[in-house]
């Protein structure tokens, strides 16, 4: 039988697992608070918003202004957050 791991919420067993735990990431030689912090900001890459996404102050905040449709998502997001 296969074991299930939870681990949406950082502060549970198995959180550091989650996109919101406090562990910072490199990709491209540029640190993200987290991987939320990353996925988020790349609705927006190569945008003055991907780098305001980068800079929040925590991954909620980051997954707020990620979810703000009043910021223009590019346009092949459909396509490249599943690649």
């Amino acid at each position: 039988m296969a074991r299930v791991f939870r681990f949406y919420r950082a502060g549970d067993e198995y959180g550091c697992f989650s996109n919101f735990a406090p562990d910072p990431i490199e990709i491209a030689a540029r640190t993200w608070p987290t991987s939320d912090h990353y996925f988020q900001a790349q609705k927006f890459a190569g945008t003055e918003h991907e780098e305001a996404v980068r800079s929040a102050g925590s991954p909620t905040e980051a997954t707020r202004m990620g979810r703000d449709r009043g910021r223009p998502l590019r346009q092949d997001w459909g396509r490249s957050r599943t690649t």
